[in-house]
């Protein structure tokens, strides 16, 4: 057998309310939360820096003096300052006195003062986006000891704009980074699921979609590809669809040759009953006639007659488009029940129908079909040898079961399983298989079912459940 070929390769469908788009932009939003998230604290980070790096230079723009001792001209302590892009630097070492450079310009009021050894992380953090929010302050003073001399400790004064700039440039550029990442990540992550879930929906919506539209019609092959993948759920959904689409087709391939059956059968019957009818009269003036063989060969040839006149109507009636009609109406059931033994009993007269059914119960039902229902389960029970056939009811909840219940040797096995199909016979010579399955017709057209309760060497019982409620007479 040749293996079901490859599918086409998948569309990526980026854009528009489909599945695979949502997919994508929503993997590209959550990796992107989860980028700009971890961002943070590197904002806060880059701020320490910032301001370690400022003391730093602080410390080398005054390191000179102090060990010299030499004093600078404002110009030159002006120049020393851009250097360290410091506004004030106060140097303060053990022992010795403080240390001062102060910028000829103006210095506008400190509006804050940080001690970086007393800084946490996540201080930083908050103030780092306070400052890309614009609502940082202007001038503040920076308290730290110096990196490069134990015990020195340096108090700087700094105006914040660079800091606004260095953080908008780290921010700009982490954020650049992270949309990338964010971008590729998701493409990945989505041509992984794309692969390994939004095509297979696909191709499982497309086969139901072609499916619905055109039922007989087997569509092509991406759902056999899908179903012969690795085992997984999405490969075992694909087999389960394709095995239930491939019964339902060959139900329908059924169910359209019994439909025009029945049309053929209902359209000939006429005839056929005529037919039928000359050969009664033959056969019951050959009766008239006093030869003993002449008048068994009549016998056989009613007998004959009249299993192929059950034929045609069984068939026609199964046949027949639609549940049967039920038309209601009060039916005391224990007479029913004795009106369908007359028919049996006389036939076989070794039998004997025990009606167990309560006298004072009335149901809603058609009495024509309960009655067929009643005579063919009778009937079937008699030919198959029973002797004694027990009719009983029993009522729980607004729900009434008959029973019909025999003592004979019971079904075989082998139609157990098929009982209530069309065409399938018990076994028994002149069987035409379509008895229980209108009986359960029947049944369920009123709102129940006919089902088999048990079978066995003792006997075969079958329960009827009439959905409908009791009244009384």
């Amino acid at each position: 057998m040749n293996p079901a070929p490859r599918p086409n390769q998948p569309k990526f469908e980026l854009f528009g309310d489909t599945l695979s788009g949502r997919v994508l932009w929503l993997t590209v939003a959550i990796i992107l939360i989860i980028e700009l998230v971890v961002m943070l604290p590197g904002l806060g980070r880059e701020r320490q820096a910032w301001l370690w790096d400022r003391i730093a230079h602080a410390h080398l723009a005054t390191y000179p003096l102090a060990q010299s001792g030499a004093t600078l001209s404002p110009q030159a302590q002006d120049s020393l300052l851009s250097f360290a892009l410091d506004d004030e630097i106060i140097l303060k070492e053990p022992g010795q006195p403080p240390l001062t450079l102060r910028t000829t310009r103006p210095i506008p009021p400190i509006d804050r003062s940080a001690v970086l050894t007393d800084e946490t992380l996540w201080y930083s953090t908050w103030r780092a986006v306070i400052h890309l929010a614009g609502l940082g302050g202007r001038e503040m003073q920076i308290i730290a000891p110096s990196p490069l001399q134990p015990g020195a400790v340096l108090e700087v004064t700094v105006n914040e704009t660079p800091l606004d700039a260095d953080l908008h440039a780290h921010a700009e550029h982490a954020f650049t980074v992270t949309v990338i990442m964010a971008l590729v990540t998701g493409l990945l992550i989505f041509a992984v699921l794309d692969r390994l879930l939004v095509r297979p929906m696909r191709i499982i919506t497309t086969s139901i979609i072609n499916f619905r539209e055109d039922p007989e019609q087997e569509s092509a092959s991406d759902l056999s590809w899908l179903a012969n993948r690795p085992e997984d759920e999405i490969s075992g959904a694909a087999r389960e669809l394709k095995s239930m689409q491939d019964e339902m087709r060959a139900a329908l391939w059924r169910n359209a040759r019994l439909a025009a059956v029945g049309t053929s059968v209902a359209k000939i019957s006429h005839d056929l009953r005529n037919i039928l009818s000359s050969a009664l009269l033959v056969s019951d003036r050959l009766e008239s006639i006093n030869d003993p063989a002449v008048q068994r060969a009549s016998r056989t040839l009613v007998s004959a007659v009249e299993r192929s006149a059950q034929l045609v109507t069984r068939t026609v009636d199964f046949a027949r488009e639609g549940p049967p009609p039920v038309v209601r109406s009060a039916v005391p059931l224990h007479d029913l029940v004795d009106e369908a033994a007359l028919v049996v009993a006389p036939v076989n007269s070794g039998v004997a129908i025990r009606n167990e059914v309560p006298a004072p119960l009335v149901l809603s039902l058609d009495s024509g079909q309960i009655y067929r229902v009643l005579v063919n389960l009778m009937r079937n029970a008699a030919e198959a040898g029973c002797k004694t056939i027990t009719v009983s009811t029993e009522s729980r909840g607004g729900v009434t079961r008959m029973r019909v219940a025999d003592d004979g040797p019971g079904l075989p096995l082998r139609v157990q399983d098929r009982l209530f199909q069309p065409f399938t016979s018990s076994g028994r010579y002149g069987g035409t298989g379509l008895g229980l399955a209108i009986a359960r017709d029947l049944i369920r057209a009123h709102g129940g079912d006919l089902v088999l309760e048990e079978t066995g060497p003792r006997g075969t019982v079958f329960a009827m459940d009439l959905t409908i409620s009791e009244t009384q007479i």
